[in-house]
């Protein structure tokens, strides 16, 4: 019995009852993880080792470093990706639990609406964490950083810190912009095509 949970989670995830919910689980799951576990890793992987300071020492280059970024981009963008899952994962889990298949979700009102609302739920945390990655990251990266050496007690205020690679970070953060933007795109549209596909099922009966 527990595999055939297993089973029924697993192709709900994976097949949701809507044709722009399949899209956004391919385009979810493929492009933008891909996108992020590839190309994330290459151009944030050694940013840390390249930041540098001037003065150019390990203590100064690692405090500023925490200072630039209070959050790496990979961690607050794979935090996103699981949380924003977390609403329809509890959904499947519950219908595969209840054994209510796909179709069943868009004739029964009540299953209907409880998938809009996980829906509504996963848009919702998707534009909170855009204004976080607006408010962490900004739009550019700037080759200059700018460090506040108060704390270091030194005879110097400011440091001038130098930023590697700052131009393919501006067209990768661009780039996650766009992905959140057509996530919450197809999501919207997804409610639309639930809403059209009831209706259609109303008229027919």
């Amino acid at each position: 019995m527990s595999l055939n949970y297993i089973k029924n989670f697993y192709e709900g995830c994976m097949k949701p009852p809507t044709v722009i919910g399949q899209f956004h689980t391919l385009f979810f799951g493929s492009v933008r993880m891909f996108f992020l576990g590839v190309l994330g890793f290459a151009v944030y992987g050694n940013e840390a080792l390249h930041f540098s300071c001037d003065p150019d020492k390990r203590e100064i280059n690692l405090i500023c470093y925490n200072q630039f970024r209070p959050i790496t981009p990979q961690v607050f963008w794979a935090l996103q990706l699981v949380i924003v899952l977390v609403p329809g994962a509890i959904f499947h889990l519950y219908a595969a639990c209840k054994s209510i298949n796909q179709e069943c979700i868009l004739q029964k009102p009540i299953y209907t609406v409880i998938y809009i609302l996980s829906v509504l739920l996963r848009i919702s945390l998707e534009v909170v964490a855009f204004w976080l990655q607006i408010h962490l990251f900004g739009f550019q990266v700037k080759p200059l950083y700018l460090c506040d050496a108060v704390s270091l007690r030194k005879k110097f205020t400011t440091i001038k810190c130098m930023v590697p690679e700052h131009f393919e970070k501006t067209i990768f953060l661009i780039a996650m912009y766009t992905f959140t933007v057509i996530t919450i795109v197809l999501c919207v549209a997804e409610i639309f095509e639930i809403i059209f596909r009831r209706l259609c099922f109303l008229i027919r009966q």
